[in-house]
């Protein structure tokens, strides 16, 4: 013979509170202006790490070049930290920050 557990009755201010999560934003990997590398070594950089077409390896070197820095990837903080190195390892400028 088997004993059922008896069901507590729980008010309302007994209850744990559900946690609020935020969405969960994308981490977003910045290429910075410097004055060291040559507009075309940042291109090859953009091609050959990311595998970006040479049309928008440009377009991206522009955007850091004239407005100071461009957003070159986005994903997982830990794929951005990865791809921060990555651009550190070609003596390129880079920081990782939440997309907003």
């Amino acid at each position: 013979m088997s004993v059922a557990p008896a069901e507590i009755e729980r008010t309302e201010s007994e209850s744990e509170p559900v946690p609020v999560r935020e969405p969960d934003l994308p981490w977003v990997t910045i290429v910075h202006n410097d004055p060291v590398n040559q507009m075309s070594y940042v291109v090859y950089v953009f091609q050959a790490y990311f595998g970006y077409p040479k049309d928008k390896a440009r377009k991206l070197m522009m955007d850091v070049h004239q407005r100071g820095r461009a957003t070159v990837s986005s994903g997982t903080r830990e794929e951005m930290e990865r791809d921060v190195q990555a651009m550190h390892g070609y003596g390129l400028w880079a920081t990782l920050q939440h997309d907003k």
